[in-house]
This record gives structure tokens, C-alpha cells and sequence, in this order.
């Protein structure tokens, strides 16, 4: 067996560019001109639409600010989409691993009080980690023993995760319902739960208005390990070896079902922890709408960063910019908002379709065409 940590080659540092840097940089550049001229065609003025992005993004501390606490949950979960790329496997259901470590940490949150906070902020975070580890790893189960498609489960759990939430936090109702288990009765009319305990809180770096946390240097924690976990171990090599060939993999002695449980758990703890984050260092509680589309983000993160995991980093932070000054954008133009998802979608679509991009720019084929148009097709004869 290959060793796990040997150094790449120069020809696979090569590829490594091309995929991890210059094809995303590029398929965002495309996805701009493709905007602007979406744009004029509405009779917009894209330069100062752009113009209003970039001051949104990057104007002043304020902007940086909300830029930065945009990328954090965009790294984690994008994170959490590309460890499951690396063993073949689609992760559709970091929207609801991401919601179940919201309620986990939380329902540590607002518990223990008097507990100092080395044991209770700690003991918060890893709940929530475990929640979403949980919920990543059914689907996993759920594959190696059925056969069941992790895509169909994973977007179903989405579902069960939001039903369950809901019913955590529900108020009742005029007819003696009875409340969920983690709803404030001091809302009364707001499905939410109290704020968690300062002793469970992450703190911030910089206060209001700026509101940035520590919880952006557990995130980046995350990438180093992710990338030393997948370049580095024994481990990540039996992840991507499993995604490279299952039944190569199972010939050479791998545990094939083993490593896809393992790495839908550790999708799963990835968006656990990026719901974990936003619920203990910038919400300080759960309320059902906080869910939003970060889970569906990451899906369009991994693919922009290669599935690698520095870029996935470059990918969220892009992500964070375009979320951050698309209302500025809007107010500066008059251009819709809506128009920042269509460049995602745009981004995502030169991504998936890498050819596109080389053929527009006239770069030579690397001969690896990214995770992206890799995804394992094998696992109904594995």
C-alpha cells in the first residue's frame, strides 16, 4: 500500500493548480461577464452594481466584518460536502446536520447553568458536532446495509431535521398543546429558544457592530485538520482510495463500508459544527428560521474550491463577499438581489463543466478534470 503521507508529485502539484486555483478563479470570472451581461440586459448598469458588491464586501471594517461571518459557516459546511466528494459520496443533507447541531449545542446551551465556561463551552460545541456526526452517519448506515442512495436519505433527513427542530422549539397552542422541550416561555408568541448561557457562548473578537467571533479560527482549525486528516493519514487514504474504486478498494483490504459510515459521520460533525458556531458565537440561540440555504451553499463551495479543502477556504470566502454585498449592490444600483444567485449558479455551472472553461480559455487538459465530474458511479456493483 502506498504510503499515506509521501509527497505529490510535481505533475500532481500541477494539476492541483489548475483545479484547486485557476479553474474556480476563472469559472468565477466567466460567472461575472455572465452576470453583467444578464444585467444589461435588463437595463441595469453592471459596473456600478459590481461597484456596490465590492463596497458591500470590502468598503470598510463593517463590511470585512460581515464578509468574515459570512465564510465561516460556508467553510464547514463546504467542508462537510467535500470529505463526502473524496469517498464518492454526495452529502445533500449538510442543511439538516448543520440544523441538528444548532438544537444539540444549544439544548447544552441553555442547560448547566453555573457550569464554568472551559467545561461548558467545550462541552456545547462537542454536542453539537456529535448531533450532526449522528445525523450524517444514518444515511451512511443506511447505504451500506440497503443500499439505500445517501442523495435520497440525506435530502429526506433535511426534512426530519427541520420537523424536529420545529417541534423543539414549538410554542403550543390555544388548545393545551404541549410546548417543545427547548421553547422560551418567556417569548410566549416566538418559536425560539432562550439565549444559551454566557458560559456556553463563543466570544468575540470584535463587539457590536461588527459581532466576529473565535468561532472563524475553529473553522479554519477545521480545514488544517480536514487536510491533514484526507492528505496526511491512513485514514484519508482509505477515503479516497474508497472513492476512487470501491471494489479496488475492498481487493486491497480496505473496509469499504467501514469508511463510508466514518465519512458521512465526519461530513456530518463538519456542518454539525458549523450550525454549533453560528448558534454559540453569533445567534446565542435557535429559532427555526436560522437554518437558512447555508447547507445547499456548501454544495456550490466544494465544488468552486476542487473538494479541496484551502479551496474550500478561497471558495467562502468568494461566497461570503458575493452574500455580504449583494444588499449594498441592491442599494446602490437598484439591480434585484437575486441576481447574486444567479452568479452562483452560474460559478457552479462552469465548475461542474470544466471543458466549458478551457475551451473558453484555451488551457491545456490536465488530465484530471476535478471531483467535481469525478463523483463514483460503481457503488450498485460494489
Amino acid at each position: 500500500m502506498a504510503q499515506a503521507n509521501s509527497k505529490e508529485p510535481k505533475s500532481i502539484q500541477k494539476r492541483l493548480f489548475l483545479g484547486v486555483l485557476l479553474i474556480p478563479f476563472l469559472a468565477l470570472l466567466t460567472a461575472l461577464v455572465a452576470g453583467a451581461v444578464v444585467m444589461l440586459a435588463f437595463g441595469d448598469d453592471p459596473i456600478q452594481a459590481y461597484q456596490g458588491l465590492f463596497q458591500g464586501a470590502f468598503g470598510s471594517g463593517r463590511a470585512w466584518s460581515v464578509t468574515i461571518r459570512k465564510m465561516t459557516p460556508f467553510i464547514l459546511t463546504g467542508l462537510s460536502v467535500a470529505v463526502a466528494f473524496k469517498a464518492g459520496l454526495f452529502n445533500i443533507g449538510a442543511s439538516g446536520q448543520f440544523v441538528m447541531g444548532s438544537v444539540c449545542s444549544v439544548a447544552i446551551g441553555i442547560h448547566f447553568e453555573g457550569l464554568p465556561m472551559i467545561i461548558h463551552l467545550p462541552l456545547a460545541i462537542l454536542s453539537g458536532m456529535l448531533g450532526g456526526m449522528i445525523w450524517g452517519a444514518i444515511p451512511g448506515l443506511l447505504k451500506v446495509t440497503t443500499g439505500a442512495h445517501e442523495v435520497i436519505v440525506t435530502i429526506m433527513m433535511n426534512y426530519l431535521a427541520s420537523l424536529f427542530a420545529g417541534w423543539t422549539v414549538y410554542a403550543g397552542g390555544t388548545q393545551g398543546q404541549t410546548p417543545g422541550p427547548l421553547w422560551d416561555r418567556t417569548a410566549r408568541a416566538i418559536s425560539e429558544t432562550p439565549d444559551v448561557f454566557e458560559s456556553a457562548q463563543i466570544p468575540w473578537l470584535f463587539g457590536p457592530p461588527y459581532r466576529v467571533h473565535y468561532g472563524v479560527f475553529l473553522a479554519l482549525i477545521a480545514v488544517v485538520v480536514v487536510w491533514w486528516l484526507i492528505y496526511k493519514t491512513t485514514i484519508g487514504f482509505e477515503i479516497r482510495t474508497v472513492g476512487q474504486n470501491p471494489k479496488a478498494a475492498r481487493y486491497a483490504g480496505i473496509r469499504v463500508e467501514k469508511t463510508v459510515v466514518l465519512t458521512m459521520g465526519l461530513a456530518g460533525a463538519l456542518a454539525g459544527l458549523a450550525g454549533t458556531i453560528e448558534t454559540l458565537g453569533l445567534n446565542h440561540k435557535f429559532a427555526p428560521e436560522f437554518g437558512g440555504q447555508v447547507g445547499f451553499d456548501g454544495i456550490t463551495v466544494a465544488l468552486l474550491g476542487q473538494t479541496h479543502p484551502f479551496g474550500v477556504v478561497i471558495a467562502s470566502f468568494l461566497f461570503g463577499a458575493l452574500d455580504a454585498g449583494a444588499a449594498k449592490m441592491q442599494f446602490e444600483s437598484g439591480v434585484a438581489a437575486d441576481i447574486i444567485q444567479v452568479i452562483q449558479a452560474l460559478v457552479l455551472a462552469f465548475v461542474a463543466a470544466p471543458l466549458i472553461i478551457k475551451a473558453l480559455f484555451r488551457l491545456r487538459s490536465s488530465g484530471d478534470e476535478g471531483h467535481a465530474t469525478k463523483l463514483n458511479t460503481s457503488w450498485g456493483g460494489s
